[in-house]
C-alpha cells in the first residue's frame, strides 16, 4: 500500500483539473450508478474540532475511497493549520487497499470548490457583476478560484467577522486573479444586490438574512455541513423560485434545507432538484431572473471521484 504525501499530491493534480471528475460524479449520481452511504461526523467542542467522513463507490471505477477530514479552529493558537485528514483508496475488484493519500484535506478543497463551479455554471447568469464571498478561509480562496475559471466575475465583495481577515482575502485575491475585490463591514453589504452569494462559513446561526437578497441571485450555501450550522435565515429557502441540493437524504439531516424543513417552512419535496438532475439535463437550471438557493453540504461520490483522478495520475507517472 502505498503512502502519497500532500507535496505529491500538489504535483500530480492541479485545481483546474478537479471540475470535469466532480462533474462525472454528479453525473453518476443522478444515473444511479453510486453506492454512496451516510456521511459520519465526531464534534470535539472543548477544541472546536470536527472531523467527517464520507466516502463512495463509483460504478466503473478501478477504485473506490473513503475520506477522512477533519477541521480544528483552534489550531492556529498552536501554530498548526485548520484542516488535515486523509483519503483511502481501494481496489473496488478485490476490496484491498491500495494507497492512503495524506493529503491535509487538499482533495477536499478542490472537490468542493469544483463542485460550487459547476452549480455556478447551471444557476447563474453568464456574467456575474457582483459577487458576495461569505468567509475568508482556505475554502473562499478555492470557491473564488474555481468560479472565475467559470464565470466572467467583474467585482468581488467580502465580509468575514475579522476586519483584518477579510482584508487579507481581498488583497491577497485580487492580486491572484485580477479581479476588484473590497471588504464589507457587515455580511448585509455584501450581500446587497449581488448577483451569486457564496457562503463558506462555520457560522451556526444565520448570517445571511433575506432583507438584502436580490430576487434574480444564487445563493450558493457552503458551510453549512453538519445539522448545528447555519449560514441562510430559513425564510429564504421558502422565498426561492428553486433549491438545489447536492444530495437530498442529505440535506434533509444536515445543511440550509434540514433546517428550513425543520422549521416547517418548505417540505422536503419542496426541493427543486439534486445537482446531477441538472447536470444530465433532466431539470433546467436557472431559466429566468428567479431566486436560487443551492445546498451544497458535500458529498462521498465527489471524494471517490477526485480520488480517482488522483490515483490515475499517480499510476501514470510510475508508468
Amino acid at each position: 500500500m502505498r503512502l502519497v504525501t500532500e507535496s505529491e499530491l500538489r504535483q500530480l493534480i492541479h485545481e483546474e483539473e478537479s471540475l470535469q471528475a466532480v462533474e462525472q460524479a454528479f453525473r453518476a449520481l443522478a444515473e444511479g450508478r453510486v453506492e454512496q452511504p451516510s456521511p459520519m461526523s465526531f464534534d470535539f467542542p472543548e477544541t472546536s474540532g470536527e472531523v467527517h467522513v464520507k466516502g463512495a463507490a463509483i460504478a466503473g471505477s478501478p477504485i473506490f475511497a473513503v475520506k477522512i477530514a477533519s477541521g480544528f479552529y483552534r489550531n492556529p493558537e498552536r501554530n498548526l493549520p485548520v484542516s488535515s485528514g486523509l483519503v483511502l483508496v481501494l481496489d473496488q475488484s478485490t476490496g484491498f487497499p491500495l494507497a492512503i493519500f495524506q493529503d491535509n484535506a487538499y482533495l477536499t478543497e478542490m472537490r468542493t470548490a469544483a463542485a460550487g463551479a459547476l452549480a455556478t455554471q447551471h444557476l447563474t447568469h453568464d456574467t456575474i457583476d457582483k459577487m458576495a464571498v461569505l468567509g475568508s478561509g482556505a475554502q473562499a480562496r478555492y470557491q473564488l478560484r474555481a468560479i472565475t475559471r467559470v464565470r466572467d466575475v467583474k467585482n468581488v465583495v467580502a465580509w468575514s467577522p475579522t476586519r483584518e481577515r477579510r482584508e487579507l482575502y481581498c488583497r491577497e485575491m485580487e492580486e491572484e486573479l485580477g479581479v476588484p475585490c473590497a471588504p464589507a463591514s457587515t455580511a448585509a453589504d455584501a450581500v446587497a444586490d449581488a448577483s451569486l452569494v457564496l457562503s463558506v462559513t462555520t457560522a451556526r446561526s444565520p448570517i445571511i438574512d433575506a432583507s438584502g437578497i436580490s430576487k434574480s441571485a444564487t445563493l450558493l450555501a457552503v458551510g453549512s455541513d453538519g445539522p448545528d450550522k447555519q449560514e441562510l435565515d430559513a425564510s429564504i429557502l421558502a422565498s426561492a423560485g428553486k433549491v438545489v441540493v447536492d444530495r437530498l437524504s442529505q440535506c434533509v439531516r444536515l445543511g440550509e434545507v434540514h433546517h428550513a424543513v425543520e422549521a416547517g417552512l418548505i417540505r422536503e419535496q419542496d426541493v427543486y432538484a439534486e445537482l446531477g438532475d441538472i447536470v444530465i439535463g433532466n431539470k433546467p437550471g436557472r431559466e429566468a431572473d428567479e431566486l436560487i438557493v443551492c445546498d451544497l453540504t458535500g458529498v462521498g461520490a465527489q471524494d471517490a471521484a477526485i480520488a480517482e483522478l488522483a490515483w490515475s495520475a499517480l499510476e501514470s507517472s510510475q508508468r
